[in-house]
Formats: C-alpha cells, structure tokens, sequence
C-alpha cells in the first residue's frame, strides 16, 4: 500500500499524508452519516446519546442552536454506523497501517471531530498517546479527511519529528488538562506545519506526535475522523478515555498472546469528566438548563 519514500516519512516526520485512499462510496455513506446527525443535533439542547461509560456521544459547542449546529464531536461513530465501520474495519486505510506497524493490528477507539463554518472549536496542542498509554510505541493515530483541509478551515498542524522526543506532561499541577505546557505550545504555533488535503485522504501520525488546530474562520466544513490503531501486542495501562463496543478489535491478522513492552517511564493520564476532551482543555460546551 505504501512506498518506501512514504514510510521513511512516517519514520522521520512522525507522519505521512496518503492521497485519494477512502472510495467516492465509502466518503459518500460517512458523509451522509454526519450530516444526518448535525441535523438530529438541532433538537437537543445539551450533549447527548450514551457510550460505554455513561458519557454524552454528541457533543456541543457552546452557542449551539437549531439555527445554528455546533455539533463538534461523535464518540466513536463504528458503535452506531456500518459506514465508518466499513472504512476502519477493513480495506485500504487498514492496508497503510499494517505497513506501518506489522501484520496484526487492532482497533482502540475512534471519533469524528467537527468544525463547521462559524464555530470556535479549536485544538491545544497534544500528542495522543498521553491520553491512552499502552505498552509499547506501535500505536498510530488514522486521521480521514470527510472534507477538503486547508488553513482556512482550520487543518491539523504536527510538529515534524516530535514522536522521537521528549514526551511532554498534559498535567496542570494535579489536573490533567490534555494539553502541553505554554512555551511547548508557542514552540508549535511557529514551528509546526499544515497538514493539507482533500476528502478521501488521509494522515497517519504517530501517536507521540504533537500536534493542533486552529478554529475554522472560512464558509467550509472541516469535518475528520480519528482513530487510534495499535499493534496486536500492544495493550493498554488503562480503560479507555473513549471505550467503545469495539475496543480490541482485530483489524488485521490475528491476535496475539504475547505483551510487548518498551522501557521508559511514561505519564498516566486521568480522566477527565467532561464528555470530551475539549472541555479538558478548557473550551466550553453547550451549558445544562437548571430549574
């Protein structure tokens, strides 16, 4: 599925855009999927829909109205829809991991991060492994673009290298605030660069990669969806932030018996009680009615 030109780039980049992978058909279901459930969200008022953990599956922005949707995230959308499940279960996004971490891969948990035209959803800078720490390093995050990404929809920006090191504490003191500290996310705002495409593309990234986004300040949708994929001897320290009915699932090859483990001392996150991690970082949501 992959080149070697595209593989030394995972490896020194930390990352690997790979044009044209998710078929007409397969955007076209997901796609019409979303736009259902940003519709559906203009009758709630507050986060809604149920996962594994008791949290909210659709959540809000605050300032969301059936005028105007602000509908920013789907937890795991495979829970509830054979069309995501078609394109994370099987085919050639699947292909481009296993060239990337070996033949036995499994799925962790996935999620479809939105921003519509006017909303202020923004992305602190982060790298993804501190909020689901596992056992070793062959831990890839498969980013689909649902809509053409540029600067001016707000496209993800990755610090190029920054999955060889250091690993950054996403602690405030004693809270975890899913993000980086100040100087590191100045260092990101000038450094990092655009992570640019069209829909049917996508992005694989390291896991230990920092990465962000801006809000979208254009008339188009910015719409992705996200999923951590691991080797099928990797495990997690932890539950997951985000469990889904398919956490473990192998996507690829076959399970494995055997644990592997790298050395190093790695940062356990805490989880955060808010129904994303947006609010982790500190941007609002829709706000419950009181009596």
């Amino acid at each position: 599925m992959l080149n070697n030109s595209q593989k030394e780039s995972y490896r020194q980049d930390g990352f690997v855009v790979v044009p044209n992978t998710i078929s007409i058909e397969n955007l076209k279901a997901m796609t019409i999927e979303l736009d259902n459930w940003i519709e559906e969200s203009k009758r709630h008022t507050e986060n809604y829909g149920e996962t594994l953990n008791g949290k909210a599956r659709f959540d809000l922005e605050a300032g969301h109205c059936s005028e105007t949707p602000k509908l920013r995230r789907v937890a795991n959308p495979v829970d509830i829809s054979k069309a995501f499940r078609d394109v994370l279960f099987k085919g050639p996004a699947i292909d481009a991991v296993v060239d990337l971490i070996g033949p036995n891969v499994k799925f962790h948990h996935c999620k479809l991060n939105i921003k519509l035209p006017g909303m202020k959803t923004r992305v602190d800078y982060h790298q993804d492994h501190p909020f689901d720490v596992h056992t070793n390093d062959d831990h890839i995050t498969l980013l689909v673009l649902l809509d053409d990404m540029n600067e001016n929809n707000g496209c993800l920006r990755v610090l190029k290298g920054s999955h060889l090191g250091p690993r950054y504490s996403h602690y405030e003191g004693d809270e975890f605030v899913g993000k980086v500290n100040r100087k590191i996310q100045q260092k990101c705002q000038q450094e990092a660069v655009n992570i640019e495409g069209r829909a049917g593309d996508i992005c694989l990234m390291s896991t230990w990669c920092l990465h962000g986004g801006t809000e979208n300040s254009s008339n188009n949708p910015r719409r992705m969806l996200i999923c951590d994929l691991t080797s099928s001897d990797n495990y997690p320290l932890m539950e997951p932030m985000v469990p889904s009915v398919y956490t473990g699932k192998i996507v690829a090859g076959k399970v494995s018996r055997n644990v592997r483990f790298r050395e190093g001392v790695i940062e356990l996150p805490k989880h955060y009680k808010s129904d994303s991690f947006f609010g982790a970082q500190g941007q609002k949501g829709v706000q419950k009615e009181t009596m």
